[in-house]
């Protein structure tokens, strides 16, 4: 920079001093300082050139995202090394602010992925500017770059193009996994100069269905507790009086008989209910799926009448595993096993299969072909008490469901439209 400045100030004395020769008409000096004069006027401008091509260049790779462009400062001119001096520390700070904004970008992608929360960045146009990995699973989706995409799933794409800043909606959709109740809220932000929507997801249905098993575990709590102490008493007194001998009481001792063996039958019907609120706590291990689930059917052979049913493992990996309590996911499996041998009438397939999905889930699925679960019925399949056969309890799919919870994992009926046959499925996160 001095090089540059002192050259100006050369050319600036030049022409005073050639207008100084003029006017004394010494022409002879004034023609030597003129050429000078012009060689100095043409460097400069030769070094104006370069310079602006310099910098040209340097914008431009820098609009391209190249940051690694560096100039030449050894062997030149010590104007020229002084120009590419600066131009490449002009390029490294863009390099640092450029790089920490790619860091803060990460650092930002990383927190929203461990956020619950499904959140969407959509421009006018419907493109997926940013998304989260909450956002995929519950999309059903690996990758997510337009709303095209959701094309199966035409009342969320239609919520998703029309809605605006500040709305708030409910949107119903069915998954293989089964049926979900998403909830919608949309803010809005000018991101370099373009309106873009940022839409949050939330699945109610999981949150429900967390509140409805704590709800009917302190139902069930209550219930089993004021029974109990109702019965108790009225059980004692009956057995007391059946022992006293008075041979004009033989009606009397019919009556407290038979309210001695209702209230027995009273008692054991409650303590089966005890089993929904006292489930024991999860002591979660990795355990291999496959032998597990040939474990399974062994057992199954033996505890229900199913000889003429066929049980098998249609797929499932040597090396899958699964973090959760093993004993308590067999009582599901069992569970599960048996209402399908009890819904085939004791005749017809029972199929079992095991896989990851692209959410790192692992996924179980038993399948009977026996008769379709009416859709009023499966709504309320995992409601406690509910139950369709004469002899049942009713607590059977609400106990599979509470041991899924507390396995951190699912247990849901896949719907009919993606399946032939009758299927549960345990999801385990």
């Amino acid at each position: 920079m001095k090089g540059f400045l002192l050259r100006i100030a050369v050319v600036v004395v030049l022409c005073a001093v050639i207008g100084g020769l003029c006017l004394s008409r010494d022409w002879i000096v004034a023609s030597f300082c003129g050429i000078g004069l012009i060689f100095l006027i043409v460097e400069l401008c030769s070094y104006y050139k370069r310079s602006d091509r310099k910098i040209k260049l340097l914008l431009s790779a820098l609009e391209n995202g190249d940051s690694s462009v560096r100039f030449s400062t050894r062997r030149l001119h010590s104007v020229n090394s002084e120009v590419n001096t600066m131009l490449n520390s002009i390029a490294q700070i863009l390099n640092e602010v450029r790089t920490d904004a790619a860091r803060r970008d990460k650092y930002y992608e990383v927190i929203l992925d461990f956020v619950d929360t499904g959140i969407i960045v959509l421009n006018s146009a419907g493109a997926v500017y940013q998304k989260n990995r909450a956002a995929l699973q519950m999309l059903g989706l690996e990758v997510f770059t337009h709303l095209r995409q959701l094309k199966g799933h035409p009342e969320l794409m239609e919520a998703l193009a029309q809605c605006g800043s500040g709305d708030k909606l409910q949107v119903d959709m069915t998954l293989p996994r089964g049926k979900v109740t998403l909830s919608l809220r949309v803010s809005g932000m000018m991101l370099r100069g373009e309106l873009m929507r940022i839409v949050a997801l939330s699945d109610i249905n999981r949150a429900l269905d967390e509140r409805e098993i704590t709800t009917w575990m302190k139902l069930t709590r209550v219930m089993t507790h004021e029974i109990m102490n109702s019965l108790t008493p009225i059980t004692s007194l009956s057995e007391t009086l059946m022992t006293m001998p008075d041979d004009n009481i033989d009606e009397i001792r019919q009556g407290m008989s038979t309210i001695y063996s209702t209230s027995r039958d009273l008692i054991g019907f409650v303590a089966s209910y005890r089993k929904l609120t006292h489930i024991p706590t999860p002591c979660p291990r990795l355990f291999n799926v496959k032998p597990f689930l040939e474990r399974m059917i062994e057992l199954a052979r033996y505890q229900v009448e199913a000889s003429n049913v066929r049980m098998t493992v249609t797929e499932c990996a040597d090396d899958l595993i699964v973090y959760a309590d093993e004993n308590l996911v067999a009582q599901v499996v069992t569970n599960l096993l048996k209402n399908a041998v009890e819904a085939m009438n004791h005749k017809g397939e029972v199929t079992m299969k095991a896989c990851s999905d692209s959410n790192e889930s692992v996924n179980i699925e038993i399948a009977n072909d026996g008769p379709r679960i009416d859709d009023e019925v499966a709504q309320q399949i995992f409601v406690p008490f509910f139950t369709t056969k004469p002899s049942g309890s009713g607590i059977g799919l609400s106990l599979s469901k509470q041991i899924m919870h507390l396995n951190g994992g699912t247990l849901t009926l896949r719907p009919y439209s993606s399946c032939s046959n009758t299927t549960f499925v345990l999801t385990f996160s």
